[in-house]
């Protein structure tokens, strides 16, 4: 019995019962209504065999019913067939029992509402031609006609009254269909939003968590930044972060400064003055708010900068750092502020002022004793009441072109001291950049041949001119293509070309040669400074050409890139601002 109830149980939907619960109803009622006529002697049993015709298709009707409970789909055209066979017995059960004065003709109205609740209004109809049949099947089991009309008018009414009844129960019954999908609906629609609301919560949970991992994280690595200064501001300047290498570079703690202090507080007055003035334009202008414009106009603009400046201390002592400034953004990458990391280089500057003046001062000293070397080996030469055997020429020749190498050495040291020292003299003028490019290709010429490089100069050099000393950039470009040349293995090529964009002419360096390491190519411009490259391949030199063209370039507010790769090639580009046009 308890499986038997799972089964009708188990496919029970509020929007679709299942057959077996359906007929469970009728099952009962029909059940009732037998045992009621065979146990009350009041009620006339006219035809046994009707009786149990009908309870036969009333167990038909109940076996199919649990068939289709217990599929698991199902089509309910088929399904239908259960209401029809409960109707078929009710008939039966009435032929039985007195026929069209029977007492159970009432029962018609359960399959009946079985099939009212179909959807579509035509079961409206089928249920009255149900009904309609259930009540004159006496008449045609009796082979006899209603005898007068109110049997004809019984067969008639009565299918009217039940249908009558069965579209109010269809249209209910579709009015609760709709409802119930409205709910579910809704049920669904609030299950998804609460489903979305965890799913927001959990995920709100664990990005707050990793943003108080990255706030920790973020501390912790400026509490262990201790020979650093990493300061934090607004757009205004005013201070949100200082971390304990500013407390120990400035001598005041965090609470002293974080929304207390300004960052252009900590400057001298004369110097962010200065730097406005450069980064005004049109010149004579000045940049808005020049105290902190002064501190972050580059990164503003998206420019990095790394820049030497002096910190005011809390006890007014003065310190040189050098500062790199770049923007804080927002998620949506609106700039917010900006970082301020400083680094104290007053050490640095005095150990390098020291060199230079040691290199300046060794070098002017060299330079007196090679003059003087050169001197009398001309003289030697040139000693016409002695003359030098030819092997003693050659001797002689050595001892020339080694002092002459010394000589220049001495040169570029001394210009390396200038650069260093600020005394980077220039004799500026309007200078034609293809001269100076067609200058340099013909004089390196016999150098290439020698060395077996096809040195190119790519195209015609347009009449570019530009502000310049026409010595320095020479040299600069006698520089490049030099280093080209030793660089580039006997075969190859080095492809010399000028041009420009909208503001700069640019000269480009090209060779086929042994490139340089990608993790070398930061350091190319520092002094004595030789690529793993050059040194594996005993590339002559002592590092001070690309030093001596940086400064040269930098001088001129130019820039000097490079691009390489490792057994490929290097490309040397060196971009020179055209001179502006002033409107009339």
């Amino acid at each position: 019995m308890r499986r038997l109830w799972e089964i009708v149980m188990g496919r029970l939907s509020v929007d679709r019962p299942s057959p077996a619960l359906k007929q469970l109803p009728t099952a009962v009622a029909f059940a009732a209504a037998t045992i009621t006529a065979i146990s009350v002697p009041s009620i006339l049993i006219t035809s046994p065999y009707a009786v149990i015709v009908g309870s036969v298709f009333m167990t038909i009707a109940t076996i199919v019913a649990l068939y289709f409970t217990r599929q698991v789909t199902y089509d309910r055209w088929w399904a239908l067939i259960v209401p029809g066979l409960s109707l078929t017995a009710i008939a039966f059960l009435r032929v039985g029992t007195g026929g069209i004065t029977s007492l159970f003709g009432s029962l018609i109205i359960l399959p009946m509402v079985w099939i009212a609740t179909e959807r579509g209004r035509r079961w409206i109809a089928v249920s009255m031609f149900g009904a309609s049949a259930a009540l004159m099947l006496p008449y045609v089991v009796n082979w006899r006609a209603p005898a007068d009309a109110s049997e004809w008018l019984r067969g008639v009414v009565g299918p009217i009254v039940y249908g009558i009844t069965a579209a109010i129960i269809n249209e209910m019954s579709r009015q609760s269909r709709k409802q119930y999908v409205a709910i579910r609906d809704l049920a669904r629609q609030r299950e998804a939003l609460l489903d979305e609301a965890m799913a927001g919560a959990q995920a709100l949970a664990v990005n707050e968590e990793r943003l108080r991992a990255a706030d920790r994280l973020t501390r912790s690595v400026l509490d262990a930044v201790t020979e650093q200064a990493v300061i934090g501001t607004d757009l205004t300047g005013l201070i949100d972060v200082w971390n304990p290498g500013a407390s120990v570079m400035l001598g005041l703690a965090p609470d002293e400064t974080q929304g207390k202090r300004y960052m252009f507080e900590f400057h001298l007055e004369e110097e962010l003055e200065a730097r406005a003035k450069e980064l005004s334009y049109p010149p004579g202008a000045t940049v808005l708010n020049p105290g902190f414009s002064a501190l972050v106009e580059s990164a503003r603009l998206g420019r990095a900068e790394v820049r030497d400046w002096v910190y005011v201390r809390n006890d007014g002592s003065q310190l040189s750092v050098s500062v790199a400034v770049t923007p804080r953004s927002d998620e949506q990458g609106v700039t917010i502020g900006y970082i301020f990391v400083a680094t104290d280089v007053t050490q640095a500057l005095e150990v390098s002022r020291l060199k230079d003046e040691f290199v300046g001062l060794i070098s002017h000293e060299l330079r007196t004793p090679l003059s003087s070397i050169l001197g009398y080996l001309e003289l030697m030469r040139d000693d016409e009441e002695s003359p030098l055997s030819t092997e003693q020429m050659q001797y002689l020749g050595v001892a020339e072109r080694n002092a002459h190498r010394l000589l220049r050495l001495v040169g570029d040291l001394l210009f390396t001291a200038q650069v260093s020292s600020g005394r980077f003299p220039l004799d500026v003028s309007l200078v034609a950049l293809g001269d100076v490019v067609n200058a340099s290709v013909i004089s390196a010429k016999p150098n290439a041949a020698n060395a077996g490089v096809d040195l190119v100069l790519d195209g015609s050099v347009k009449s570019i001119v530009v502000r310049g000393d026409a010595v320095r950039l020479g040299q600069a470009c006698d520089n490049l293509i030099s280093n080209a040349i030793k660089f580039t293995p006997r075969g190859g090529t080095v492809t010399v070309s000028v041009g420009t964009n909208a503001e700069d002419a640019i000269i480009t360096v090209r060779d086929t040669g042994m490139g340089i390491p990608a993790s070398e190519l930061d350091q190319l411009y520092a002094r004595f400074f030789r690529a793993s490259t050059a040194t594996r391949n005993a590339v002559p030199g002592v590092g001070l050409g690309l030093t001596i063209t940086k400064a040269i370039v930098t001088a001129h507010e130019g820039e000097l890139d490079v691009e390489s790769e490792e057994g490929v090639g290097t490309a040397f580009s060196l971009s020179l601002p055209l001179p502006r046009k002033v409107a009339a």
